[in-house]
């Protein structure tokens, strides 16, 4: 099933509004009732006060806790002492406010005797008061503990003489004193579950809002969400419609990418890939156009030579089949150079890599193509030996890569020129230098050499022959082994080309 972007950001800020409110109104409930228990415990210390006098002055009379019963009835004492208090209080008659003066009456007459009425029956005795309680106003957290069962006394040193034994709740205590001197400790512990009324009529308050608050948290999480879908909505949407259209071969769409959050970097991110295979389908296209053009051309040659024949225009003298056989050969090189490049793309070039001095292979080489470069006027010139040349390589591959390399120079070298071949071995590479003279390649061409098909304009085009294949060959050959192949302007005013190889023993470092 499909759930929008915008139901599950209304969960997620509903969820987490929902949290705070909860974490927060449970953190609040403990807080207001660990403090109203506080304040309680406060408040019935002070309706202590009247104990605290009695005891202090039963103490005065005595001089000493003398007149605390024995140790075992000590526990029910401060209990009764609270319940005489009350009953003392009880009995009190209060003042008679006075009257002003009142008017003389005239004396009544005199009334016969009555006659004496029986004796009235003596009143049953009252019932003991029972021990007070604090007051518990509104509903209680469960059942508490009366004020009388945790009242405990202790004397200046803080023993015990009567009420409650401390135990573990906290006890808050407030001094006796006697002519400014403190003779004993009146405690109160707390209750296991304080019931203030205050306390629960907040709470019941607090509980009347968290659903005004919940109501609140909806609303608002709708509104969050919206904002939030359509904030985000919209890059997702062209990006989704860009892949769509990317998906479908124009590979021209861009996105906007003036965001500067993640959706900014994937719109960017989305952009370079479909530069990417823009490139990609124009390279692919310019591939597939050029090797048609490069395979045209000698079938046209071939051809045109056989219609030729079959005419009788010309006839099949040896120079005519000489001229049809190098267009088959230059045909046959195109087609190998296709397919070393197409294996080299999958992966599936074979190399047999071996131990192989490669400064060796590359005087060999020079040898095969020094009378050539006699013919084109050109001077081969090699240097000295480096100390160490022993690469691991597959030494039909690098002979292939020499050829290439010499047929590039002889080639574009202009008569009269000259080819320079050294090598130097450092950082565990060997590396092997091809210096030839102009003309040279232009600073933005240098960055291209090595594609396929391409050619520098003027100076090293089509007239010179080749398909463009040569220098492309060379690199994806090297990389198949490990090695690399650069480019630079030659000192000699032509072009530099460098191969490099790591050195045997070397490879892992």
């Amino acid at each position: 099933m499909k759930i929008s972007l915008g139901y599950r950001l209304f969960a997620a800020v509903l969820l987490a509004i929902l949290t705070v409110a909860g974490a927060g109104g449970l953190l609040l409930r403990q807080n207001v009732l660990d403090s109203f228990g506080d304040y309680a415990v406060a408040i019935e210390l002070d309706r202590l006060g009247e104990l605290s006098a009695s005891l202090a002055a039963q103490y005065r009379r005595q001089g000493d806790w003398s007149f605390l019963p024995p140790i075992d009835a000590r526990g029910a004492w401060i209990g009764g002492e609270l319940a005489r208090l009350q009953a003392l209080r009880s009995r009190r008659v209060p003042p008679v406010e006075p009257v002003g003066p009142v008017a003389p009456v005239e004396p009544a007459p005199p009334l016969a005797p009555a006659p004496p009425a029986p004796p009235a029956p003596p009143a049953p005795p009252l019932p003991p008061l029972p021990p007070p309680a604090i007051p518990s106003i509104g509903k209680s957290a469960g059942p508490r503990q009366a004020l009388h069962e945790r009242i405990t006394l202790q004397d200046a040193d803080g023993r015990y003489l009567a009420g409650h034994r401390p135990a573990a709740l906290p006890l808050v205590r407030r001094p006796i004193e006697v002519d400014g001197r403190t003779v004993a400790y009146l405690g109160v512990a707390r209750s296991h579950r304080p019931s203030d009324a205050m306390a629960y009529a907040f709470l019941d308050q607090l509980q009347r809002s968290l659903w005004q608050i919940g109501a609140v948290a909806v609303i608002l999480s709708a509104l969050a969400a919206t904002l939030l879908a359509r904030h985000f909505r919209r890059p997702i949407e062209r990006l989704a419609r860009g892949a769509a259209t990317l998906s479908s071969g124009d590979y021209a769409v861009r996105l906007p990418h003036d965001r500067s959050d993640e959706l900014g970097d994937l719109a960017r991110h989305f952009n370079a890939l479909a530069e990417r295979l823009d490139q990609a389908e124009t390279a692919r296209r310019q591939w597939v156009a050029d090797t048609s053009h490069e395979l045209r051309t000698p079938l046209a040659v071939l051809r045109a030579q056989l219609e030729a024949i079959q005419d009788g225009v010309r006839q099949a003298t040896p120079e005519t089949i000489d001229s049809m056989r190098r267009q088959v050969l230059a045909l046959n090189k195109l087609i190998d150079e296709l397919y070393a490049l197409a294996r080299a793309d999958v992966g599936a070039l074979a190399c047999r890599r071996e131990p192989l001095d490669l400064w060796r292979l590359t005087l060999q080489e020079s040898g095969e193509f020094s009378a050539r470069f006699d013919a084109a006027g050109l001077v081969l010139d090699t240097g000295a030996a480096p100390a160490r040349a022993t690469v691991l390589a597959d030494s039909d591959r690098m002979r292939q890569v020499l050829a290439n390399l010499f047929e590039n120079s002889l080639r574009y070298t202009a008569a009269g020129g000259a080819l320079r071949i050294g090598a130097h071995a450092d950082a565990g590479h060997l590396h092997i230098v091809f210096d030839d003279s102009a003309p040279g390649v232009p600073d933005a061409a240098l960055a291209r050499l090595g594609e396929r098909f391409y050619r520098v304009d003027a100076s090293r085009s089509r007239a010179h022959g080749g398909a463009g294949l040569g220098l492309a060959l060379c690199r994806r050959l090297l990389e198949a082994q490990g090695a690399a192949l650069a480019f630079a302007h030659s000192p000699l005013g032509g072009l530099r080309v460098t191969v490099s190889m790591p050195l045997a023993g070397e490879e892992g470092r």
